[in-house]
């Protein structure tokens, strides 16, 4: 049997306006090489001046997961030449960072809550884009000096389902903080893995392979899973020391394997050092008061929605697994809505039909405030559940009035006794034998009762009210 040993590597692009050491803009969209200055072309001559919103929203970061935030850190370089690196090194931090020490909890499908450390977060200057096009490759630098955000977890994930769910945490958490838009389909948020095995019981690591720039989830647990496979087989083949050596590796996707790109550096290989441009970064307290500025975070919520809202903390979990949808969550109650009701009309009925039409919360066609609406009218026994669904059926496909929609299909519940129990005499009339048997002991005969009820009445009793009144007829 064998343990597996995960740690992640994550950058974060931070969404600054202006890159990490110059007031050059850090939008991408315009033409080639025009977001560009003599600082990030690497000019000689060109000095670098650090981006203080950029250390604003680390520290931010570090305060939320509970680090040590230093209060003076430093830059170093490090050595490595790619055609998309005009200066043939990147500016990181190596020997102390900005951000150490921190801690991120996560949920297990058990229930239960594991802690992974965070090594460091640091500040470092990202690279620029190599265009290949044919035989020939271009380079756009517009990106070159964008600030990134590396964060680096300890060794403590064992599965590949830990490991989706550090990351959903730690992609949840920049969102919830606005420090980046981590939207992996474009960059801002991508993964290195590093991925080991050991026999069970063994203290020492086994040989750690690191696998590039994942930028999905699913394929984070797909790398890991073919990876942990590939290690385990030359382990029982024992070939292990000849095929598994420390190198760094591309996850193909339309093969669905690892393969190598290249053996992996040591600290020695990047030739460390502090960069003589930089002095040491000083935070000021008017910089710690503002990164202080946190806003409600994923597990501060969670809990105030099951101790204050009364919500099951795996309904608050969804809720609050994104930034967008618990604000929509917390719309409907501003709107009325009670919050139970609310919960299973949002993560069941609604995102349900979002999913089916590949839609996203964010552009959602039926608004918080209209949801919240529907279900106040169910909340004050306006419509029943059914009746619901079918107007929220029209509402994703056109915005329309929720009275309108009431009044004419013929929605409006009847709670009034009169009516229902004339519906009900007739019933039990009609199924004098079955009355005998539900008062002979058969009380499985109720919900007959209340199903024949519901179909005399189209579906427009009240069902709390007839439950109360068949209980009344029926003793």
């Amino acid at each position: 049997m064998f343990e597996t040993v995960i740690g992640l590597e994550v950058h974060v692009q931070l969404n600054t306006k202006t890159k990490l050491f110059c007031s050059c803009p850090t939008s991408f969209a315009e033409h080639q090489n025009s977001n560009t200055c003599p600082t990030c072309l690497a000019l000689p001559g060109a000095l670098p001046v650090v981006n203080k919103e950029a250390a604003i929203k680390a520290m931010r970061f570090g305060y939320a997961i509970n680090a040590d935030v230093n209060h003076t850190s430093y830059f170093d370089r490090k050595s490595y030449f790619y055609p998309d690196s005009p200066s043939a090194y990147q500016i990181t931090q190596l020997h102390k960072a900005i951000v150490q020490n921190g801690e991120i909890f996560i949920d297990l499908k058990d229930g239960t809550q594991k802690r992974i450390g965070v090594t460091q977060a640091h500040l470092e200057a990202d690279a620029g884009k190599n265009i290949h096009d044919g035989g020939i490759s271009k380079v756009d630098l517009n990106r070159a000096g964008t600030p990134l955000m590396e964060i680096v977890s300890e060794p403590d994930m064992r599965s590949a389902d830990e490991a989706v769910a550090y990351l959903k945490k730690l992609h949840s958490t920049v969102r919830y903080l606005n420090i980046s838009d981590a939207n992996m389909q474009e960059g801002s948020f991508r993964c290195d893995v590093n991925v080991s095995i050991r026999p069970k019981g063994q203290k020492e690591f086994g040989t750690r392979v690191e696998i590039k720039n994942i930028n999905s989830f699913k394929f984070v647990a797909s790398a890991i899973a073919y990876e942990v496979e590939r290690q385990i087989e030359a382990y029982e083949d024992d070939i292990y020391d000849q095929e598994i050596v420390q190198e760094t590796r591309l996850w193909d996707v339309d093969k669905g394997v690892t393969k190598s790109m290249r053996g992996k550096e040591e600290a020695a290989d990047y030739r460390y050092f502090p960069d003589p441009d930089l002095r040491p970064l000083i935070v000021d307290d008017e910089m710690i008061a503002k990164a202080k500025e946190l806003p409600e975070l994923p597990d501060a919520k969670v809990k105030r929605y099951t101790e204050e809202l009364g919500l099951k903390r795996y309904d608050a979990l969804v809720l609050c697994s994104t930034k967008e949808l618990a604000q929509f969550f917390e719309d409907m109650l501003e709107s009325g809505a009670s919050a139970k009701t609310s919960v299973n009309w949002l993560n069941t009925e609604l995102l349900g039909r979002l999913n089916k039409s590949g839609l996203s919360i964010e552009n959602s066609p039926v608004s918080a405030s209209k949801l919240g609406e529907l279900v106040s009218k169910i909340d004050d026994g306006t419509i029943n559940g059914k009746g619901a669904k079918d107007i929220l059926d029209i509402l994703i496909e056109k915005d329309s009035d929720i009275d309108e929609l009431i009044d004419s299909m013929g929605l409006a519940q009847v709670s009034d006794d009169g009516a229902i129990l004339e519906i009900i005499d007739s019933i039990l009339e009609a199924n004098q034998d079955k009355v005998a048997e539900y008062k002979a002991g058969k009380e499985k005969l109720f919900g007959f009762f209340v199903g024949q009820t519901m179909k005399a009445s189209r579906g427009s009793a009240n069902p709390q009210k007839v439950n109360q009144l068949l209980k009344e007829r029926l003793s």
